[in-house]
């Protein structure tokens, strides 16, 4: 079913157009991201199809009654509210059906007769409908919203005038998500997010029952959380099936055929405009001339496909070769002022290494780069640099940068003996061509001012780069060039970042920091979550396991005992999921057993009922066979 639709939307501001001839349809169950370069017009879209700006030309339409929701970037709404009262007024109806709930109990003790009976039957209603609307959940599942935003229970009387510009705009999507509307539409809704909320967030997504339009930069929950892409360029909207990894697929395919159809085009066009001019003039093929001119008038031309915006062309290098070992960090502690953030953090980083450091918000992440760097001492422990190591730092507060200098001096004054041609060609490498290099420092975006501190760093072609957030206000086609620019780098990676899919790219290993210290993964962020789940699994396994030891008798407790009954309770689980495989089996056994008893009664075909016959024979022993199997290990289990 259709919840929303738009159709000839145009948006221009002053006669120019920002986008036109955008269609839409979203789907009761839809899950859209909605993308599209820096500029295109995604968050205006996005007010226009939920009403808070109007289309210079075409229309919205929507279901009768459709409850929306949406959330902008930086959204913040005003209460006087505390952080749980205001959670509360979300379920105001169902409080007010609780309340009558209660008064019609008390109702009971003073009714008899008919009255008593109409009272316990609009009681019986009410409680249906109270509990299918979860009115017996409703205070559990507040509960379970703030803590996945990490508004733990410390906060919940605090007053939303308290909190900062992120907690605000946390909040307002968590209430969002209580409310439950049919459309949600979310621009930016990674913002103020750690990672493993993030994680939370797109977990409860992927199971909302409505409808979902989401602008992200986060490429990784994108691809968790989308089942359909809409590419938003000026003059359409494409639409492709799957999430963000499947439409760039989809889109390098699409583009590569329309260019290939659009040359064959404009190759058969020259040759039918060549045959007319060579022989309209002639008698004997003017005729077939007009053919031709006719059927060059009736072509339906195709549009020369659009170059893809232009993108930076980053690369870094390394001057000189490292030595094998890097970095070595032995039992650090990290911290300020003599509070310890986390300790003891070890770590050995050897040539060629991508790093990329984890954990959550407040941990120490950029407090243990900078502590590597120099800039902020280690509490306890010590780090040393390896052999012809030069390091090169990039701060994501981007300090370093001189507001009051253009963007050719800022680079020229730290490399004044560099040419001025190799200087401005660097610069337009990185997106800084024509007049952009004349801008001061202080005019420029963050993701103008990222660009130009990583341009510099590519001048130092240091062979160890350590980075602080480098993908913080880079748009997605520059977060991918920088990808690629450092999987291409000839030397060692050490980088925090929160971009899960940038970690993915461009990590070779992934060092977690936590209170309790430091864990190294050898592989990408993916392969991190797999194998820190199966620790903690295993983890919980032999929790249980010592817990049942602690309940055995006190003469089964020795070493050799323990070893023994932990065998016993490994072959036990061994022997469990072979029955739960052989009881698989057998259905399937009986599925195609009783297809093949169908097939025999519709057939009067003597060969095929001899090779039916055949294949029954074979299953029926086979089920035997893992019958008896399935009552041997019943027995052992039992034993």
């Amino acid at each position: 079913m259709i919840i929303l639709s738009g159709n000839k939307i145009e948006r221009s501001f002053s006669g120019d157009v920002l986008f036109d001839n955008i269609n839409i349809q979203v789907g009761e169950r839809d899950r859209i991201a909605l993308v599209g370069r820096n500029g295109a017009g995604k968050s205006t879209l996005l007010k226009i199809l939920v009403g808070e700006e109007a289309p210079t030309t075409g229309e919205v339409n929507t279901k009768r009654d459709l409850v929306l929701s949406y959330l902008a970037q930086d959204g913040r709404f005003e209460s006087d509210n505390t952080i749980f009262d205001e959670m509360l007024h979300v379920f105001d109806d169902l409080r007010a059906t609780e309340k009558r709930l209660r008064d019609m109990e008390l109702q009971m003790a003073e009714l008899s007769g008919s009255d008593f009976d109409k009272l316990m039957a609009d009681y019986d209603r009410l409680s249906e409908e109270f509990r299918s609307q979860g009115g017996f959940t409703y205070e559990s599942d507040i509960k379970a919203i703030l803590n996945g935003f990490k508004f733990d229970k410390s906060m919940w009387d605090m007053k939303i005038a308290e909190l900062s510009g992120g907690q605000n705009t946390r909040l307002a999507l968590a209430k969002m998500l209580l409310e439950k509307p049919e459309l949600l539409v979310l621009d930016e809704p990674t913002n103020h997010l750690d990672i493993e909320t993030i994680a939370w967030l797109e977990n409860y997504l992927i199971n909302y029952q409505g409808a979902l339009i989401i602008v992200s930069h986060d490429r990784y929950f994108l691809d968790k959380v989308a089942t359909v892409t809409l590419d938003l360029t000026r003059h359409s909207l494409d639409r492709y099936v799957g999430n963000y990894s499947k439409f760039i697929d989809l889109k390098a395919e699409r583009l590569a055929t329309e260019e290939k159809n659009f040359d064959k085009q404009q190759k058969e066009i020259a040759k039918l405009e060549d045959f007319v001019n060579r022989n309209l003039v002639r008698a004997s093929t003017t005729k077939r001339a007009q053919a031709r001119r006719k059927q060059l008038e009736k072509m339906e031309r195709l549009d020369k496909p659009q170059a893809a915006q232009k993108s930076a062309n980053m690369t870094f290098h390394a001057d000189k070769v490292s030595g094998n070992v890097v970095l070595t960090v032995l039992d650090a502690a990290i911290g300020y002022d003599g509070e310890i953030l986390a300790q003891p953090i070890s770590l050995d980083v050897k040539k060629f290494d991508a790093i990329a450091i984890v954990g959550p918000n407040g941990i120490g992440k950029t407090t243990f780069i900078k502590s590597v760097v120099g800039l902020i001492p280690f509490i306890k422990g010590s780090s040393a640099y390896g052999a012809n190591v030069e390091v090169g730092y990039y701060d994501q507060t981007q300090t370093n940068l001189t507001r009051t200098n253009t963007v050719l001096d800022e680079l020229w004054n730290d490399f004044p003996t560099t040419p001025e041609v190799e200087i401005r060609n660097r610069l337009g490498a990185f997106l800084f061509s024509g007049d952009d290099v004349k801008k001061s420092v202080g005019m420029l975006s963050g993701g103008e001012r990222a660009r130009l501190l990583l341009a510099k760093l590519s001048m130092q072609n240091d062979n160890f780069l350590i980075l602080d957030e480098p993908t913080n206000h880079l748009d997605i086609d520059s977060k991918e060039v920088l990808e690629n620019a450092l999987i291409d780098f000839d030397g060692t990676l050490l980088f925090v970042s929160h971009d899960r899919y940038f970690i993915n790219r461009v990590a070779t290993k992934v060092l977690e920091i936590s209170e309790k210290g430091s864990t190294l993964y050898l592989g990408d962020y993916d392969y991190y979550l797999e194998k820190k789940a199966e620790l903690e699994e295993l983890a919980r396994l032999q929790a249980e396991e010592v817990d049942s030891s602690n309940q055995a008798p006190v003469d089964t407790t020795s070493a050799s005992d323990y070893q023994a009954q932990k065998a016993n309770q490994k072959e036990i689980r061994k022997i469990t999921r072979r029955i739960q495989q052989i009881e698989a089996e057998l259905e399937t056994i009986e599925a195609r057993e009783a297809e093949i008893q169908d097939l025999m009664l519709a057939t009067n075909d003597a060969s095929q009922l001899i090779d039916l016959q055949t294949e029954l024979d074979d299953i029926t022993a086979q089920q035997e066979s893992l019958m008896d199997e399935w009552s041997d290990l019943g027995e052992q289990v039992e034993g």
